[in-house]
């Protein structure tokens, strides 16, 4: 039998004892089911977090111009202007890294496909290639191919791991898709599925949110939940014990992904970088994109909305933007600073707000989906942790090369399935070309079993002609299903 009165004198301390408001109208599993979720609240930290995150909410809006520079050179690198021979160098290095077993892949995939009319996890979503390959698919095949081409190159067969961050509700399927398609060639036991944890809703004068009368409201914490999900769900530890020395982090939704890209681990490591980001150059001053910059001394990503429009448009002496480092959540992190991170930082990491229509319980014990905004989810964000970095870099990478993101249904016209698709197509169109084939049309799709990013394909098309749709398949390209 749940004890009322130990629970709700401890729900008093923290002023939430109206979490038990209907406890009279509940059964005993409806009343365990809340006993559980109260339980899983940590009600001392409870407080600190929403006077901390709406502090936060005070100071959004404000702009930070003042307080802000652009990265140095010396901290950003740019693969369209860097020397070939340089390049080169980090891939072999990066190489050498994965040979030896000591990267690792950590995959932020907590999300649904909502958006695109999907009701599964995004990573199990076709955004209608030759080949019916989904992101997960994609990013496995592109995984073993790098595998393989480090044991080509130094004998040595090191194994990436894969850990995948899912939310509470994508764990299932996607462990359940991963099973139903063998992995996808991998390893059971190197692929790592963990859940992020979340936060409770709050109305704006602190109060948790029921959202029904035996169920806290709750959302997930944001990519930055990755943190303490690192450490509480035991991946920390399984880091040190497989001799992992370094991290490539990144969204499910980018479908030209270079996942585990060794130039850019490479670079890290030659660097002996804390954590570091991928950034496209921005397209124009007003693009709706967050950029890594300095504030106050601090390496950090500032969101548009806090720069005012004077220094989104200030340009350097060659004409391209101060402020262009696009941030595209694609990072690098050495397990040291990551194992920092779960000991000290993670609970000094800011709290972003938003205001939010969270559906909830109404006196009367009525579940109400209001219309406007009722409430506060808090969230925090992978690339906080910049500011704890000791050492951070950038390297800014061709946006037609290495980022499409799939955020939208087709009928938004950006950030699409088609958009992600042509964008494929393109990339190994010109992988092809490079090669020295030629494609009349542009439906090109390379497998990743056959070409990384566009490596060893002059055996293949040099000196031929191709008429598209083009799928060049390796012989263990089996037809992809769900």
């Amino acid at each position: 039998m749940t004890d009322y009165a130990e629970l709700h004198q401890r729900l008093q301390k923290v002023g939430q004892e109206h979490l038990l408001k209907f406890w009279d109208d509940l059964n005993e599993i409806e009343r365990k089911q809340l006993e559980q979720d109260i339980n899983e609240l940590d009600l001392n930290e409870l407080k600190h977090y929403f006077d901390r995150a709406t502090t936060s909410l005070e100071q959004n809006g404000l702009k930070l111009d003042d307080r802000l520079q652009p990265l140095p050179d010396d901290k950003l690198i740019s693969i369209s202007r860097a020397p070939e021979d340089l390049l080169n160098s980090y891939r072999e290095e990066g190489i050498k890294q994965i040979s030896l077993g000591h990267v690792a892949v950590l995959l932020m995939a907590g999300g649904q496909g909502t958006r695109l009319g999907f009701a599964y996890p995004k990573g199990m979503y076709d955004v209608g290639l030759q080949s019916g390959k989904t992101l997960f698919r994609i990013q496995a095949e592109r995984i073993i191919k790098l595998e393989e081409l480090a044991f080509e190159a130094t004998g040595k067969k090191g194994t990436i791991t894969w850990y995948i961050m899912t939310s509470e509700h994508t764990l299932q399927p996607t462990l359940e898709y991963f099973e139903a398609n063998s992995y996808f060639g991998l390893k059971k036991e190197n692929v790592v599925m963990f859940k992020q944890g979340s936060l409770p809703c709050f109305e704006y004068d602190g109060k948790i949110i029921l959202d029904e009368k035996h169920r806290v409201a709750r959302a997930p914490d944001g990519n930055g939940g990755i943190y303490r999900a690192l450490k509480t769900q035991g991946v920390l530890d399984d880091l040190s014990k497989r001799g992992i020395l370094y991290l490539h982090a990144h969204s499910v939704d980018n479908i030209l992904i270079k996942v585990a890209d060794p130039v850019f681990i490479g670079y890290c490591v030659r660097e002996n970088a804390d954590c570091a980001a991928k950034v496209v150059e921005k397209s124009s001053p007003t693009e709706a994109v967050g950029v890594v910059a300095i504030v106050d001394g601090k390496y950090q990503v500032v969101e548009y909305s806090e720069i005012s429009a004077k220094t989104a448009e200030m340009r350097n002496p060659d004409g391209r933007l101060s402020f262009s480092a696009g941030n595209i959540c694609n990072h690098f992190f050495s397990t040291s600073f990551l194992q920092k991170i779960g000991s000290t930082y993670e609970q000094e990491l800011k709290l972003h707000v938003a205001k939010k229509k969270i559906p909830f319980v109404d006196n009367s014990g009525k579940r109400i989906k209001p219309e406007n905004p009722n409430g506060i989810k808090i969230e925090k964000f992978v690339f906080d942790v910049f500011e704890f970095a000791q050492k951070f870099v950038a390297m800014e990478v061709p946006r037609d090369e290495e980022f499409s993101a799939l955020k939208n249904a087709d009928s938004a016209g950006k950030d699409c399935p088609s958009t992600a698709r042509s964008d494929l197509y393109r990339l190994h169109k010109k992988y092809v070309e490079a090669a020295g084939g030629i494609v009349h049309g542009e439906d090109c799709e390379i497998s990743p079993f056959v070409s990384y990013a566009g490596e060893n394909l002059a055996p293949l098309v040099e000196g031929k002609s191709f008429t598209t749709p083009l799928y060049l398949r390796s012989n263990r390209d089996a037809p992809a299903h769900l």
